[in-house]
């Protein structure tokens, strides 16, 4: 009997190793497929034997390495910074054949959300439906911008009519596709023409349109509206202003009409691609944003009603004129390039809210502020589609100014150096919260869903959240910088200087205006929608009350300032 079982127990280990053996086999055969299918990946240093980040200086307009100029685009950065020398022999022609292969590199990057297929290449001969007019195939590089005006990104639902709509509610004529992703608008054409066949990538969101290629741009001419009918978003005003007409004269561009009005005005600035116009009828001036035009220098608005004169603005008089001074949809140039830390952090900087506090417009502002791309806890593919690019890098790369984060455990607040607590009144960020639940970034809630039962769920669930997450970083945060939306609502460039300090960045007083000028951004969801009835029962407020007092506890218990007034009365 013993003979049997003998062999079965050999049996048995055998085909415990044959498993094994099969098991290991599979792992090893799908790694090796799913390797062959990534995106190259460049080879990381080890974050423990690079030096901390102690001071930034404000990055360049442009970034440029070893003489070959390129624009900071997420991995991108990584990826040249490896490839190593032969920089110069790039210079203004580094598209030639010697850099094709790092084309490629970027190329397999950018388009590594999906994999690669046929379809994605389109027949430069075939002819698509688009609304405006296919101009052709321009250079878009550092040395060759074809658009200088604004960047939108949608790397799964980008169209031709998409783009187009895009630039032309931004008061734009020209609409460029890049990378089947990327939109770029300007008023102006300012490089030469590439082979129709560079832009043979489709648009993510659409098949049979040219989308241009890495390093190209497919441009169309949006569809022509009449003077005085053109619909722009992203305009704002600024204010009144009291200028001396010395300073009005040197600005670069100048209008006279007499039938001019504000429309007219905006339109002219933003055709010559200006970020603001300067409007007193019959004069209409466009310029840049300078200190000139700090909220702090403004006048009464009463100045500039019924201030209207047919004399000339340009005079020899030295006497100061009263001005409305409107923000075009122009985004200055001067904050639009951003990229990764050019040396890796070992020091997390935690940027940590609870959801609905206002995390992605704070986001907005630092990396507008100092030009460096923030991080993120987690991923949010819609937030990368639009810009976001920090997103899809590791959050522990130390390529980040800091890191976005919900959490609220000793474990996870234990992680991170230092931290910017943002707080915001609870009542309004459960409203937010709710309403990008309910319906995305941007969008509003139904009165049928405020009613529904999920509200009361939500406020008994997120409220006490809203009270914990404060306390908790209040109680384990190592070195704390408490932010209140509401006074970086009220106090836009005194925040944004202690934000700045607090991580160490030097930035010119012109990106603190370009940011001002460029706060609202895509990301900050209007508030003229809100429900027809208070969502906010007795109990409910008698609830987020008693976390009110909480907080405004713990803040004072660590020697900060209490929560602002408006909370609640006191």
């Amino acid at each position: 009997m013993v003979a049997p079982f003998y062999k079965l127990h050999c049996l048995l280990k055998r085909a415990q190793m044959l498993l094994l053996c099969l098991g290991i086999a599979y792992l090893m055969a799908g790694s090796i497929l799913l390797l062959q299918r990534s995106s190259i990946r460049v080879a990381q240093p080890n974050l423990a034997s690079l030096p901390p980040l102690w001071s930034l200086s404000a990055p360049p307009t442009a970034l440029r390495t070893a003489g070959l100029g390129m624009r900071a685009r997420s991995r991108w950065v990584a990826i040249q910074a490896a490839s190593g020398g032969g920089a110069k022999a790039g210079g203004r022609h580094w598209t030639a054949s010697r850099s094709l292969g790092v084309q490629h590199l970027h190329h397999r990057w950018f388009h590594s959300l999906l994999p690669e297929s046929p379809e994605q290449r389109v027949s430069v001969q075939r002819s698509s439906r688009h609304k405006g007019t296919y101009i052709g195939c321009f250079l878009h590089n550092a040395s060759d911008r074809a658009l200088g005006g604004t960047m939108l990104y949608d790397l799964r639902k980008m169209t031709s009519s998409l783009c187009q709509d895009t630039c032309s509610e931004s008061g734009y004529q020209f609409a460029g596709l890049e990378y089947g992703a990327e939109c770029h608008c300007g008023n102006r054409i300012s490089s030469p023409r590439a082979p129709e066949e560079d832009c043979s990538l489709v648009c993510r969101g659409e098949r049979g349109s040219p989308c241009g290629g890495v390093g190209r741009l497919s441009i169309y001419k949006v569809e022509e509206q009449l003077p005085g009918h053109r619909k722009f978003r992203n305009v704002h005003y600024r204010g009144c202003f009291k200028l001396l007409k010395s300073i009005i004269g040197t600005f670069p561009v100048y209008s006279f009409q007499p039938n001019l009005t504000t429309q007219s005005c905006i339109e002219t600035c933003t055709d010559k691609e200006l970020p603001l116009a300067v409007f007193k009828k019959p004069h209409c001036f466009c310029t840049w944003t300078s200190s000139l035009f700090s909220l702090n220098q403004q006048s009464d608005n009463q100045q500039c009603v019924g201030n209207h004169t047919i004399a000339s603005a340009l005079t020899a008089s030295t006497e100061p004129d009263h001005y409305q001074v409107y923000h075009t949809p122009v985004l200055d140039s001067r904050c639009k390039e951003r990229m990764f830390l050019p040396q890796r952090s070992s020091s997390l900087v935690a940027l940590s809210s609870f959801p609905g506090a206002g995390n992605t417009w704070v986001r907005h502002l630092i990396e507008l502020v100092t030009g460096y791309y923030t991080g993120s806890f987690y991923f949010d593919g819609t937030l990368y589609n639009r810009g976001f690019k920090g997103e899809k890098d590791y959050w522990k790369s130390g390529r980040s100014i800091c890191v976005k984060t919900h959490e609220s455990g000793q474990k996870e607040i234990e992680m991170f150096d230092s931290a910017i607590l943002l707080i915001r009144n609870p009542y309004r960020s459960l409203m937010a919260e709710f309403n990008r639940k309910c319906a995305g970034h941007l969008g509003h809630a139904t009165d049928a869903q405020w009613k529904s039962k999920e509200w009361p769920e939500f406020v008994s669930s997120y409220a006490p959240w809203w009270a914990s997450h404060a306390v908790s970083w209040l109680k384990f945060g190592r070195r704390l910088l408490v932010v209140h939306y509401e006074e970086l609502q009220r106090d836009l460039l005194p925040q944004l200087r202690l934000i700045t300090a607090f991580l160490n960045v030097t930035m010119t007083e012109e990106r603190f205006l370009c940011a001002e000028s460029n706060q609202d951004g895509h990301f900050k969801r209007s508030g003229a929608q809100r429900p027809s009835f208070d969502p906010f029962t007795p109990d409910m407020r008698q609830m987020i009350d008693s976390h009110i007092h909480a907080v405004d506890q713990a803040l004072q218990s660590r020697n900060f300032s209490g929560l602002p007034q408006d909370y609640l009365p006191r």
